[in-house]
């Protein structure tokens, strides 16, 4: 029981981490430092990890890895819809950058 609660608080602070990271690009509205790459490998490796978690009967892993595939698929979705946006250099002069690309 002790075990896995751990592989579940473990698993909450990785969500929220990834989470947070898409929120943050979503509410800039920019992919500066995103590789378009990014996502496509975690989607492909949370596909994996979903497969073999299942394989393995390992329930905290298949929540978690099923998640992380949820949150990569949006985050994918974030990046094309950012991409699409002007980027932070065409802003007008004096506006301030989103707090995720301030230098």
């Amino acid at each position: 029981m002790v075990t896995e609660l751990i592989g579940w608080a473990a698993a909450a602070i990785l969500v929220a981490t990834i989470g947070r990271q898409v929120y943050t690009q979503w509410r800039a509205e920019t992919t500066a430092g995103v590789s378009k790459w990014l996502f496509i490998g975690q989607v492909s490796a949370s596909t994996g990890f979903v497969v073999y978690s299942g394989l393995k009967q390992d329930w905290v892993f298949v929540a978690t890895n099923a998640v992380m595939l949820a949150t990569a698929i949006l985050g994918q979705c974030v990046y094309l819809r950012n991409r699409r946006k002007k980027p932070c250099s065409d802003l007008p002069r004096g506006a301030k950058k989103p707090y995720s690309v301030r230098g």
